[in-house]
């Protein structure tokens, strides 16, 4: 809704408080928060998460799979909610939104090569990371990058339980 200086001073206020302006950048930053919050929280969940019982703070000894594939540990799951908190604190302005998908994703590539370059048994490998991990990571430094660049026009959205007056 835009306004015009001849429109009444109530009408320009309601219509300031009943939408914002949003960009997709935001909204891809929010739903990457979003599913960092719920793998991090699934790596705490036995049966989500197999042989859970080996869950390790740190390290490549812990033996625990996160849906059967990626090796976790509890340093790798709460690095997963960390970053989950960070998506959507960083969501809510799209200069923050894009350098968290940037940065965000420069790290998962920085991670992805350390996966390469270290031994899943070596002691160097503390995160813990498998191949599953090491190629996700790929797939996350990717998207988040390439998502980084999203130039796309901001969209009005109205407020959950706002009424429009259009």
């Amino acid at each position: 809704m835009s306004t015009t200086p001849d429109q009444p001073r109530a009408d320009r206020t309601a219509a300031k408080h009943t939408t914002s302006t949003r960009h997709p950048i935001q909204t891809v930053a929010m739903m990457y928060g979003i599913v960092f919050l719920l793998v991090g929280i699934a790596g705490f969940i036995p049966g989500l998460t197999t042989n859970y019982d080996t869950l390790q703070f740190a390290g490549h000894q812990s033996e625990a799979m996160l849906l059967g594939i990626f090796q976790v540990s509890i340093l790798h799951n709460v690095v997963h909610l960390l970053y989950g908190i960070a998506g959507l604190a960083l969501a809510r302005t799209a200069p923050s939104a894009r350098n968290y998908l940037l940065w965000g994703g420069v790290v998962y590539l920085v991670l992805w090569l350390y996966g390469l370059f270290v031994g899943h048994d070596s002691p160097a490998n503390f995160v813990p990371l498998n191949t599953a991990d090491n190629w996700l990571h790929l797939a996350l430094g990717v998207t988040m990058v390439a998502l980084s660049f999203l130039r796309r026009e901001p969209r009005e959205v109205e407020p959950r339980g706002a009424t429009s007056t259009r």
